[in-house]
């Protein structure tokens, strides 16, 4: 039976983040793409105005309830952007149309630069918590990761100790494996670090000097599918952190494209290296 996996966060219709990036990019990696809204914006949040929201968490149960009709299973679950109210609601999606052996993939997606985003409540990371707990693995950035600690977050001047550190405390929380996404140690580098509980890998990439929206739900899907075609954590996490790159440079120099990242430019690219 091939393998199918269901993502659960918003749909952003226009923005290329969340849902828009998960379906194309999983599917690319050979992976049959299920999706759970959790929410519908007709445009990202960041650098758009005026932009519309409507929650669907009054539409999970009842998806649930014909799912198990159906008996659909899955063999991956890999969340994103969800509420406070729909934790609840997933932790059971999970445990009541999960395969044998099915892997559950947390992107705590909440914070960034030191802050959350806008709409989530100080009580959000205790629940974010929650979901955490029991995952295969979760992959927060280093402001997501101090939230989910209760700890200070600190954006620079770190050293492995911290880190390390850090990543002992995430894997405290419940999971079995941590990617820490956003570790640098030099200036003109960038990368991650995984850790499962024994051993702490770290990849890095050249440091390329933009920002651009969207690249963790790029590196979220890319990891996700590759870990469900076999790749080890550390192998998927390096997968994603180079395909990001790629999805970069085929944005760069187009300044009329600042809402997103082109990553479908770089499809052929993750598709050939998960020949």
């Amino acid at each position: 039976m091939d393998k199918r996996l269901l993502t659960i966060q918003d749909i952003s219709c226009v923005g290329q983040c969340s849902l828009t990036v998960a379906l194309p990019v999983i599917s690319a990696c050979g992976i049959e793409t299920a999706v759970l809204p959790s929410s519908v914006l007709s445009t990202h949040t960041a650098g758009f105005t005026g932009y519309t929201f409507r929650d669907l968490t009054s539409d999970m149960d009842s998806i649930l309830a014909h799912w198990k009709k159906e008996k659909i299973t899955f063999d991956a679950f890999y969340t994103g952007y969800v509420s406070e109210d729909q934790i609840p609601i997933i932790l059971r999606i999970m445990e009541e149309t999960a395969r044998k052996g099915a892997l559950r993939i947390v992107d705590p997606v909440m914070a960034d630069n030191g802050k959350l985003y806008p709409g989530f409540k100080d009580s959000f990371p205790s629940k974010m918590a929650e979901l955490c707990k029991g995952a295969d693995v979760i992959m927060p950035n280093l402001t997501e990761a101090a939230f989910l600690l209760g700890q200070e977050y600190v954006g620079s001047g770190y050293t492995k100790d911290f880190i390390e550190d850090m990543l002992k405390k995430l894997y405290n929380l419940g999971a079995k494996n941590v990617v820490l996404t956003g570790v640098s140690f030099k200036e003109d580098e960038l990368g991650c670090a995984c850790y499962d509980g024994k051993t702490v890998t770290y990849y890095f990439n050249k440091k390329i000097d933009v920002a651009m929206h969207g690249t963790g739900d790029v590196y979220a899907s890319s990891f996700a599918g590759a870990l469900c075609r076999g790749k080890t954590i550390p192998e998927a996490a390096a997968l994603a952190a180079d395909f990001v790159v790629e999805s970069i440079k085929a944005t760069m120099g187009d300044k009329d494209h600042w809402y997103g990242v082109k990553f479908e430019k770089a499809l052929p690219y993750l598709m050939e290296r998960l020949k």
